[in-house]
């Protein structure tokens, strides 16, 4: 096989500022946002950071590996929603469970408490009108100097992209469930 281009020459400009914290949105229609995320938690963990992850639609039914290996090393870890909106039986029941989500998260991003902040699937609720999408911009922008957020979810909104440092776009080429291939342990929770 033919390379279809040459190893780079030189690296990009280096960069010259520290930050005292970050905002990270991982978006899109592709699997493994919240992986991403979960992947940089355990990373703030290893450096001895305090870290709270709150999941917004995830059910605590669902027992994912992530969850439980990230509560074990240390993490304040929230499963609040109750699943996927089609399967839910009461959608206001879901929204309220949001709200609670929202201002969990809320007091966690203002406490300086933690050093990251994970609001996993945020952009769900704030999409759907069940949390204030100016209210999650606001205490984020507010939050103390010290504190990194990651939000996930699909579509996230421009005042979302806008405020964050790093937008990583998530985009499906393929995936098992379209072939019917249900998920599976150790792989997607």
């Amino acid at each position: 096989m033919t390379p279809s281009t040459a190893p780079p020459a030189s690296g990009p400009a280096r960069a010259t500022r520290r930050a005292p914290s970050l905002v990270l949105v991982n978006t899109g229609d592709g699997k493994g946002k919240t992986t991403a995320a979960m992947g940089t938690a355990l990373r703030a963990l290893a450096r001895r950071w305090a870290v709270c992850v709150v999941q917004f639609v995830k059910s605590g039914r669902w027992h994912s590996g992530e969850v439980t290996l990230l509560s074990s090393l240390g993490a304040q870890c929230h499963t609040l929603g109750d699943g996927f909106s089609w399967e839910s039986t009461d959608l206001e029941r879901s929204a309220e469970m949001a709200r609670r989500a929202w201002d969990l998260a809320r007091r966690a991003i203002g406490s300086g408490e933690f050093d990251l902040v994970l609001l996993d699937e945020v952009t769900y609720p704030i999409n759907w009108g069940w949390i204030e999408e100016r209210d999650v911009v606001a205490t984020i922008a507010a939050r103390p100097p010290h504190v990194n957020v990651i939000l996930t979810g699909r579509d996230a909104s421009g005042p979302l992209i806008d405020l964050a440092d790093t937008v990583s776009e998530v985009r499906k080429v393929k995936h098992a469930f379209d072939a019917g291939i249900r998920a599976a342990k150790g792989i997607d929770f």
